[in-house]
């Protein structure tokens, strides 16, 4: 089915055009349309952004406000199945392109307000800055663009589902909506108990012990956990004193210092705590953390005419199919197509 399935994308930056990549490893035939002269945003921003999105896609350059290229815009609408756009509110109304045949997907940083937003917006205004950080630091952004990443992947969720209607469907997914799913079990604590969640650097609000010691993480997400811990390190004491979480959370500091003075003493904690069924790793630096993934046989890298990107985690679903395009790489081939009378198969 997926091969039928044509995707023309209009989108810029990054949650679109990760949701069009979604669609690509998924086997959809992407057709990117692209300003002339620059492209996309990202094409502009160094090599890492636009090689991370924008696999198994082709490129056209069209000047949307140019009428012979409008024309062929329209075209390629009226034989997509699916459209994804990111124009700011009423942007891709007043270009007049009509509708696909099947879906339209529509990503905004604020729903219909036309306010400008990127992810590092997104993280202050919606809340996650707040609550990112050390206690006593200042608020920061998560090391990676997360919004943009999330609210991606809802949109590709929401074309997968409206692709199975059998009328044409009409979806909407906004940056700041996202953004506030994305604050999870921060977001339920403020609406049902109404308090205001705050930093707590690497600790979890809620789960003790579940932070950092050195550098090295441990997350012991039960009381089975902390009792096979305590084990480990000589402290079946602290098992004994604080056997529920409730009661670890009272007295998280105690024990922490507890870990800490006990994690000092010797060495190889990661492979014994392990070996106890204890959650724990290291903090791996970028290059650390994919030897990781090697070493553990997930060959998380896909290597397309030597493009390097991140393999896509749709195990046994998305394969890819090309590297990211040259602006305009299939231009010629896909606008001669888009002036044929009939609309005939994809070039």
């Amino acid at each position: 089915m997926w091969r039928r399935v044509l995707v023309a994308d209009f989108s810029r930056v990054l949650a679109g055009p990760i949701a069009t990549q979604t669609l690509a490893d998924l086997g959809a035939d992407v057709i990117k349309v692209e300003r002339p002269g620059t492209g996309d945003d990202t094409r502009g921003w160094g090599p890492s952004y636009f090689l991370g999105l924008n696999r198994g896609k082709r490129s056209v350059a069209l000047d949307l406000k140019d009428p012979a290229d409008a024309a062929l815009a329209r075209e390629l609408v009226a034989r997509a199945d699916v459209v994804v756009e990111s124009f700011r509110p009423g942007v891709w109304e007043r270009l007049a392109l009509g509708d696909p045949k099947r879906v339209s997907c529509h990503i905004t940083a604020f729903g219909s307000n036309d306010l400008p937003g990127y992810d590092l917006l997104l993280q202050a205004l919606s809340g996650l800055m707040h609550v990112t950080g050390e206690e006593d630091g200042r608020p920061l952004k998560v090391g990676a663009a997360v919004i943009d990443l999330v609210s991606g992947l809802y949109a590709t969720v929401a074309i997968l589902a409206a692709l199975q209607e059998d009328e044409f469907r009409r979806v909407e997914v906004s940056l700041m909506d996202s953004a506030l799913v994305t604050l999870l079990n921060q977001a339920t604590s403020f609406l049902n108990e109404g308090t205001s969640p705050r930093r707590k650097g690497n600790r979890h609000p809620s789960i003790a012990p579940y932070e950092t010691f050195g550098d090295m993480a441990v997350a012991c997400g039960n009381d089975a956990m902390f009792i096979r811990l305590c084990s480990v390190i000589g402290r079946d004491d602290l098992a004994e004193r604080f056997p529920t979480n409730a009661e670890r959370l009272e007295h998280r500091d105690e024990i922490a210092a507890a870990l800490e003075a006990a994690f000092a003493a010797g060495d190889d904690w990661v492979a014994r705590l392990n070996a106890a069924g204890v959650p724990a790793g290291t903090i791996n630096d970028v290059p650390a953390a994919f030897a990781f993934a090697e070493s553990l046989g997930l060959d998380p890298v896909w290597e397309l005419d030597g493009v390097r990107t991140v393999r896509s985690p749709l195990r046994g679903l998305a394969e890819p199919t090309s590297r990211p395009p040259r602006l305009d790489e299939h231009g010629d081939a896909i606008r001669s197509w888009l002036r044929e009378s009939a609309p005939a198969g994809s070039p």
